[in-house]
């Protein structure tokens, strides 16, 4: 009972008080409840961050010995050092690139980064590039043809998407099953529930 008594507070005892302490008491259990979510929330996040960077790490002795036995070979065949061939072998800007966005994890940002190819540009007049292409369109009769059946196709699937998806809500099946009952001709007096 020593240590009861070093966290007693020093209060007058009255019914106010006892309202003051209690209100205390309900604040400081819902900030530790909190808290407590805020730690298991953040130590999970932690844990998967921790998984995937130790399989990237297995990934990469992988990659890094087929590479050390890769670079051994193009050393052995080419009898030179290969910098200059390689830097010369590069062109253009890189085409993988990283995003860096913010995750919100119970109140706490944590810097998340995304790998994504950079789409190759063709050339830096688009609009240029696509006026021709409409100019050869018009020019070229057989292209207005395939455009045209091209754009059926798309419009049919997305009929044949539109259908499977009405039939898949009506039914509770998913979309690939409700396609492949249409696919063989299956009628709603076929199915009874």
């Amino acid at each position: 009972m020593a240590g009861l008594g070093q966290q007693r507070l020093n209060v007058v005892p009255t019914v106010t008080t006892l309202g003051m302490v209690k209100a205390r008491l309900a604040g400081a259990t819902r900030g530790h409840a909190l808290l407590k979510k805020k730690s298991d929330a953040l130590t999970v996040q932690f844990r998967a961050i921790l998984k995937r960077i130790v399989s990237a790490k297995d990934a990469m002795g992988d990659a890094m010995r087929a590479a050390s036995l890769s670079l051994a070979e193009a050393l052995y065949v080419a009898a030179a050092p290969l910098r200059h061939v390689v830097q010369q072998s590069v062109s253009g800007p890189a085409r993988l690139r990283v995003r860096a966005h913010q995750d919100n994890i119970a109140g706490v940002r944590l810097p998340r980064f995304k790998s994504y190819r950079r789409r190759h540009r063709r050339g830096r007049w688009l609009s240029v590039a696509r006026g021709a292409r409409r100019r050869r369109a018009a020019e070229d009769p057989g292209v207005q043809e395939r455009e045209l059946e091209r754009q059926k196709e798309v419009a049919t699937r997305y009929a044949e998407e539109k259908a499977a998806g009405e039939v898949a809500l009506k039914r509770g099946v998913s979309v690939a099953t409700a396609e492949s009952m249409l696919e063989n001709g299956d009628t709603d007096e076929d199915i009874i529930f």
